[in-house]
């Protein structure tokens, strides 16, 4: 109909005054790219988009699937082309060559370039080399309209004219350089695939689609040694759209029946649409699994493995923000010796020798009397409170009434929450100073004491300030003792 691509609007309708005009969305074309890239991925996982209008693929090792290359590229045209999107395409050693030939070979012509062959190329207009607008017009000034008679011109001169990018451009197309396509995301290493004679829709169906590639990918994880900790499972849908579920655990794995368990609550949020055609299983995170030493103990017992199990589980039904462990801080100050973070982080190696494990050595040891130290105030101290920190702590020490008969000795009474409660047994102090690497003026040092009461509950109090302080210490209490 004579348009042309840069044509003003008042010149096509001239041309065609019923053309129908709609505002371009750059952003929404390059989702929608990007979307159809990732449809690509069922025909290799090594694709990318090309420009605003392309998506290049590299099928080396791939097109064998889909019963050889040409099969393979009719078949992609025929899905496009359903989808109500206009496409032409081409396979070429190079993704220079392969972008000339999609778009400017006669129509008559194979859109397969056998190996090494280059010749059908020649050809073909300079645009075909997809140079700047300023390099193709200075080229057909000059009479070179195709691609054979720039190739055999100097290339010195053809340099100082027009720069390096027509050589760079030649060199590329006739495999003289090379020219790596950047996938959309890096192609797994782990990944196990299975395309359908026939759209499937039914749930048995997707089942045991999903169970059989579970199966197939922990066979290849287990033979190397690595155990998965994400995963997605994806669904190519016949009308385009892909759908993804992906799931964690929090240790690796290679374990199928216990991946698929996890995939297996949520496939129902899979919708088969008019069929499914492809579906991909990905590991997209993988670790080194060691082998591990089992026990002589009984079954019974909860061990690693059934734990980590147990967090997937969880984790896969009430998200993984909302599963969270205690992990050990470098603080002597017993409220931030422990913070919280996702169950499925790796264990951190902290543990050994962190603030958790050495608790009982992070306090002083008990003052000597005459330098503020204190007697059991009567009978023989329970073995409960030499232990160094008890079962459960406040979240924040709450403030109590305390009488103590010297400043410096555990209480007698103390009244916490209204009630009165008499000490029977005592055992303290034992000194926290405040940590000069915050530099917190609002601290004090604390000094520790492991109380029973007359009914035998068991506290834990401190006193804040020192002994000989100008303003009286005051009194908190921290935790519990069973």
């Amino acid at each position: 109909m004579g348009l042309a691509v840069g044509m003003t609007l008042a010149d096509a309708r001239a041309l065609l005054p019923d053309l129908t005009v709609a505002d371009a969305d750059p952003g929404t074309d390059a989702k929608a790219l990007a979307t159809l890239t990732g449809w690509c991925g069922r025909y290799s996982p090594w694709c990318a988009p090309d420009g605003e209008d392309g998506i290049r693929l590299d099928i080396t090792g791939c097109a064998h699937l889909f019963g050889g290359e040409a099969a393979m590229l009719s078949d992609m045209i025929r899905r496009l082309w359903g989808f109500g999107i206009a496409a032409r395409g081409a396979v070429a050693d190079t993704p220079a060559a392969a972008w000339g030939w999609a778009r400017h070979r006669r129509k008559s012509a194979s859109p397969i370039l056998g190996t090494g062959e280059t010749a059908p190329l020649l050809p073909l207009p300079v645009t075909a080399l997809r140079l700047e607008a300023d390099s193709i017009d200075t080229l057909r000034v000059l009479g070179l309209n195709t691609i054979a008679t720039v190739i055999d011109l100097p290339r010195g001169p053809l340099t100082q004219r027009l720069g390096e990018a027509v050589l760079e451009r030649l060199d590329r197309m006739f495999d003289r350089a090379s020219e790596p396509i950047s996938p959309r995301a890096i192609a797994e290493p782990w990944a196990s695939r299975m395309i359908f004679p026939e759209p499937i829709g039914r749930r048995e169906d997707i089942d045991a689609a999903a169970e059989r590639l579970t199966v197939h990918l922990c066979r290849a994880m287990s033979l190397k040694g690595q155990g998965a900790r994400r995963l997605a499972l994806n669904f190519y849908r016949v009308d385009g759209a892909v759908q993804h579920i992906a799931i964690g655990t929090s240790r690796p794995t290679h374990t199928p029946a216990h991946i698929f368990r996890l995939f297996a609550e949520r496939l129902d949020q899979v919708e088969p649409g008019f069929g499914i055609e492809a579906v991909v299983l990905e590991a997209t995170e993988t670790e080194p699994l060691a082998a591990m030493q089992g026990t002589l103990t009984a079954a019974s017992e909860i061990d690693a493995t059934d734990l980590a199990g147990l967090i997937d589980r969880l984790q896969n039904r009430l998200g993984p923000a909302r599963v969270v462990q205690l992990v050990p801080v470098e603080s002597h100050v017993p409220e931030r010796a422990e913070a919280r973070e996702r169950a499925s982080a790796p264990s951190p190696s902290r543990f050994a020798g962190s603030s958790l494990s050495r608790r009982a050595r992070d306090f002083k040891a008990p003052l000597p009397p005459g330098e503020g130290g204190a007697q059991p105030l009567a009978g023989k101290v329970p073995s409960i409170l030499k232990s160094a920190r008890p079962v459960a702590l406040l979240p924040i020490p709450e403030p109590i009434e305390a009488i103590a008969p010297v400043p410096d000795d555990p209480p007698l009474t103390f009244r916490w929450r209204r009630i009165q409660h008499r000490v029977a047994f005592a055992d303290g102090p034992e000194r926290i100073e405040p940590e000069w690497w915050r530099a917190e003026a609002t601290e004090k040092a604390r000094d520790y004491y492991r109380v029973e009461d007359l009914a035998g509950r068991r506290f834990w109090l401190y006193r804040e300030g020192p002994y000989g302080a100008p303003e009286p210490p005051r009194w908190f209490l921290h935790g519990f003792f069973p």
